[in-house]
């Protein structure tokens, strides 16, 4: 029973196509530019300012960072259209007052779903499995319905500190 009810459940998160402000940048077709769309959209700045400061911070963890992962990039990474570590997601978020919450931790398996009943209410930044999304009280803000009809794990969230 436990099955069906998980097959058939639903994100109860309506949906609003929302690119960021990419479009309107200029770019075209697919990219992996996530967290610029996410972070376009709740902090309302021009998505090309949010990916110009995400290119810069990408290079400058490469160039900079001494750590074997940063070692292990190539140059030609640096561009957030192909997607933005979370070392450097996590430094610029708190650098714009934004404060992380852990919903899920090792060996603990999935507890917190990309569900409107299991999120709390405000504007968050979500992370799931290599996606990253925007949830504004129940409804989400992408450029597709990422949800999994509720079944899509949260890894934590972004919440801006007043």
């Amino acid at each position: 029973m436990n099955f069906f009810k998980r097959l058939f459940s639903s994100s109860n998160l309506e949906l609003e196509i929302n690119d960021g402000g990419r479009a309107a940048a200029g770019y075209k077709g697919k990219a992996g530019d996530c967290v610029v769309r996410s972070i376009a959209i709740v902090t309302n700045l021009p998505y090309q300012k949010i990916y110009d400061d995400l290119y810069k911070a990408n290079e400058e963890f490469r160039t900079t960072s001494r750590t074997k992962l940063a070692r292990s990039l190539k140059q030609k990474n640096d561009s957030p259209r192909s997607g933005t570590h979370r070392v450097v997601v996590k430094k610029y978020l708190e650098k714009l007052g934004w404060q992380w919450t852990p919903t899920m931790f090792i060996g603990q398996g999935c507890k917190v779903h990309l569900k409107k009943d299991e999120l709390p209410s405000g504007t968050l930044i979500v992370s799931c499995s290599k996606h990253i999304t925007v949830v504004k009280d129940g409804v989400l803000h992408d450029t597709y319905d990422c949800s999994r009809r509720g079944t899509r794990c949260v890894y934590g969230y972004w919440k801006k500190i007043n």
